[in-house]
């Protein structure tokens, strides 16, 4: 039987301040994830669409997998 996955993608923005996005917080976020069960399938640089005005600010998708069940 094949084994089946379920995916959790979290968008991560950098501040519209014009800072970067920190170490920490991305290391919380994956820590986070793992104790949930989730392992990292990949990150992506991607223009995430920020809450006020159009366009976007740079950020990162990072998506998880874990098995279902």
């Amino acid at each position: 039987m094949a084994r089946r996955y379920e995916y959790k993608v979290v968008q991560l923005r950098e501040s519209l301040m014009g800072g970067k996005l920190s170490d920490s917080k991305l290391e919380g976020v994956l820590n986070d994830a793992a104790g949930d069960g989730w392992q990292l399938k990949a990150i992506t640089s991607a223009d995430v669409k920020g809450r006020i005005g159009p366009g976007g600010v740079d950020g990162l998708l990072v998506t998880f997998e874990r098995p279902v069940g």
